[in-house]
Parts: C-alpha cells; structure tokens; sequence
C-alpha cells in the first residue's frame, strides 16, 4: 500500500487549483481526490507504478526526475503539440518565433516515437543538405531515435555554430536510410523574399511565419512594386512552410483580401472563442493571385491558404497540404519551465477544421522535377527553316529576330503556377499600383 504522504503528493500534482485555494486545515487524501475531480483508485494506481520505480529500478531514481518524467507523459498523451517545457526548450521555443538560432534549421514533429520532419527551412544546412518535408530521422550522430529518447534527440539537432551532426534519414517512399552530414550554423531566417518572376508578374515566398513576418511581407512587397511595374498577378508560395505565429498568418491574409473572416478559434475556455477578420486595403490591388501549397505546408501556413481560398481571393496549386489545424498556448510555470497546450482548434471562413485532413488544393499537381530532354533537337523546328520557304510577311531577318520569351523556370510547380497566373490575367484588366492613402 503506497504511503498517504506519497498519495497526497500525486493528488497535488494533479490538483494544482486545489492547491491554490487550500484551507488552513489539511484536508485527506480522499478530500483532495474528490476536489480534483480524480478517482482515487487512478491515483493509488498510480503511486503504486511510482514506489515499484523507486524500489526496483535497476538505478535509483530522484523524485524530481520521476515527478517531471510523470508530467511529460501526462502531456505526450494528450497530442503531438503538447508539451512541457524546460527553461532551455522555452528559451529555444522564443527564438523560433524572432527567427534565430543555432541549429539546423529544420522543423520536426515527434508522432508515436518517430521523428519527422514536417519541412526544413529555407537556405538552411538542412535545406541546403537535401532535407525533405515527410523524412524520418532514425538516428543522429549513429544514436538510434526512439519512442524512449526522441525528446532528448531533438535537443541533439541544436548545437554551437560550425560543429557537424550526422543525421541518417529515410527519404519518403524510399526503404533504405541514407546519411547525410550536416553543419550547425546561426539561423538568421528572413522569412520573406520577394521578386519578379516576369514584368507584372511577382513572386513572393514565406518561409514561416515569425513576428515581423506580416510587417516584413508589406515592406518587400511595396518595394517592388516600387519598380512602377502594373501587377498583373502574384504568386505566393507557401511550400514547406511549417507555420509559426497565429497572428503572423492573419496579418499575411490581410495583405490580400479588402474584408471577410480570416479564421476563427474554438476551445473548451471563453478566451478561446476569437474571430480575425480583414480590414480594407488589398495591396496585390485585386491581380489574380496563384498560392503554392505542398506536404509540408502547415498551421499558420494552412491559415493563410484556407482564408484565401474561401474567400475566393485566389487558387491553391500544389498538393494537399499538412492538416495541423490546433491552437496552442505557452502556459508559463515556476522556475522557468512551461506548458505548451493545445487549447483551440481553427477554421477556415467556411467554418470547416482542417484538423488532421488538410486544405485540399483547386489544381493537383505531383512531385516532379524539370529536366533537360534527352533526345536531341529537331533539325528542322520551324517554316522559317525550310530552306527557300516563303517569306512572312512580317518576317525580320534572321540577324534582326530577338527572342525575347521567358526563360524556362528549373521549378515544376512555379512553372505551372506561371501558366495558370497568366490564363487569369488574361480575363482582368492590368492593375496598376494602388495609390497611397
């Protein structure tokens, strides 16, 4: 029979607004129970697991280990999103959002002991090292990942700037493993690039979404239009981008709508229950708008492409996206440590939860890659190259012909997104920039 004195210190674990409220007079085990809303029997249970830990482990165990060990798995159990944290994970979860840190530049997911990688980041050693949204990292440094130590691995992707990690990864649809050896280096991401694809036509990347992303985006983006360029279409790609910031992703939906809900969160406590709408003023000033999606787009990402598409703002090319579709909160606790729960789901305009089933996009397009043809040219590719052939009327000679079409984009998707943007332009009037108010 486990001793009261460790009885009443589980019920207190799990009783913390008990505790807060307690009266002067100690109250029983029993009582505390009954307050919390817990069985009694769960928590001799579970005292009982703890003084067999304490007496028979093969080493001796410190109460504050088995006590954080218990809280940890109070959480894992919940979802993959919820977790306790230590003032160095805290810490490390603060830098993600600013942007910088040391490390691979990778996000990674722990889903029943396995380590995926949800995306890498853009001009990261990852990225840069072949990294893949969907790869499983089985073992770093030739250290086996496992449902036993795939915490502790994640803290192994951290290190100083300049030292190696060896991550063996299995690439999706692939059945042998490969090595890859990768270098740690200060992560400085700059979330937002911008440029033009082609006069009228620009291209804006967000790789994740940090604080500044929104600001950072609004900034880029008028900048080029500052080239006094008509916008005729944009496209906004949003692959492999693992998300962030809630409040970063209503501020780069707000950059392309006038007005509508943008998303609304739903959860168990009233300050949950949030609704963010758009506010006047489409800097894209309403040019046909072609958002790239793919695996590895998630949460904040899946926001912004959701409130997009149901708001018939523009078309979602790519593939079905990640379906991270929850909320969660920091909770801080004493010491330095925190919570990170999951406490709301979000839905699209519609009002549909794109939990655990994704944004499906309006054009499909496959995982594929542009390559040089094989064959060699034809040797006669045109009229004009038939000799003695009639002449055009409008022929220029040969000298004087210039070619002046695009050149062909190495990136499938982006070559399609292209093509697409151009057949909407056809059917709208050239914008031009909108003026300043």
């Amino acid at each position: 029979m486990p001793s009261r004195s460790l009885l009443f210190l589980a019920l207190s674990a799990f009783a913390l607004a008990v505790q807060a409220d307690a009266p002067a007079t100690p109250e029983t085990p029993e009582a505390v129970a009954a307050k919390a809303g817990v069985s009694i029997e769960d928590v001799r249970t579970f005292t009982a697991v703890y003084n067999l830990v304490k007496q028979a482990y093969v080493e001796d165990v410190g109460d504050k280990r088995l006590m954080e060990a218990a809280i940890k798995g109070l959480l894992s159990g919940l979802d993959p999103h919820s977790e306790y944290l230590d003032p160095r994970q805290l810490t490390d979860l603060t830098e993600g959002t600013s942007g910088a840190y040391d490390g691979l530049g990778l996000e990674v997911l722990t889903i029943d002991g396995v380590l995926r990688v949800i995306a890498p980041i853009d001009d990261t050693p990852a990225e840069r090292g072949g990294i893949k949204a969907g790869d499983i990292i089985t073992r770093i440094d030739a250290k086996p990942v496992s449902s036993d130590n795939v915490n502790e691995s994640v803290e192994l992707l951290r290190g100083s700037p300049g030292s190696s990690v060896v991550l063996t990864v299995l690439h999706e649809g692939e059945s042998v493993p490969v090595d890859i050896t990768l270098k740690r280096e200060k992560i400085k991401v700059a979330s937002v690039r911008a440029r033009w694809l082609e006069p009228g036509y620009a291209y804006l990347r967000v790789s994740q979404f940090q604080e500044e992303t929104g600001a950072e985006l609004k900034r880029k983006f008028a900048k080029l239009k500052g080239k006094d360029l008509p916008i005729r279409g944009v496209v906004l790609d949003l692959r492999s981008n693992p998300g962030g910031l809630l409040t970063a992703a209503v501020e780069v939906s707000d950059v392309f709508l006038d007005s509508g809900v943008i998303v609304s969160t739903r959860g168990r406590l009233n300050d949950t229950d949030l609704s963010f709408s758009a506010t006047a003023g489409d800097l894209a000033a309403a040019a046909p708008l072609v958002i790239l999606v793919d695996r590895g787009t998630a949460s904040a990402a899946e926001i912004v492409a959701g409130a997009l598409k149901d708001n018939h703002r523009g078309l979602i090319l790519g593939q079905k996206t990640f379906g991270k579709g929850s909320v969660q909160t920091v909770l801080p606790l004493e010491d330095g440590h925190a919570v990170k729960l999951t406490t709301a789901r979000y839905y699209t305009p519609s009002g549909v939860s794109i939990q655990a089933t994704g944004i499906a996009p309006d054009i499909e397009l496959r995982d594929l890659k542009l390559a040089v043809r094989d064959a060699p040219p034809s040797l006669i590719p045109s009229e004009r190259d038939l000799p003695n052939h009639l002449k055009g009327e409008d022929e220029k000679p040969e000298a004087a012909a210039a070619n002046t079409e695009a050149p062909p984009l190495d990136d499938y998707a982006l070559n399609e997104a292209m093509h697409v943007l151009k057949a909407m332009a056809l059917r709208k009037p050239t914008t031009g920039t909108p003026a300043k108010g």
